[in-house]
């Protein structure tokens, strides 16, 4: 009888160790993942940046050729 019980409780730990075993390979996988959406969101606010800074950019560009417009119609207007 106390070896049907030890078969039994080696069994169950035995499929504990299996269970810990595919959770950790699971853990590995998923801080893999991690890592990768990690660089992904890096990359990403990156870009953000650039173009926020690039959109910057333009915006003064776009506000210094409507300065020059309006000094030209300014000049045209006095011309006439």
């Amino acid at each position: 009888m106390s070896f049907e019980v030890f078969e039994k409780l080696e069994s169950k730990v035995q499929q504990a160790i299996d269970t810990i075993t595919l959770l950790q390979m699971e853990i590995e996988e998923l801080k893999e993942k991690n890592a990768v959406l990690s660089q992904d969101v890096q990359n990403m606010a990156d870009s953000r940046d650039s173009l926020i800074r690039e959109n910057e950019q333009f915006k003064q560009e776009q506000t210094a050729w409507q300065e020059r417009l309006r000094t030209l119609l300014g000049k045209m207007e006095d011309v006439q």
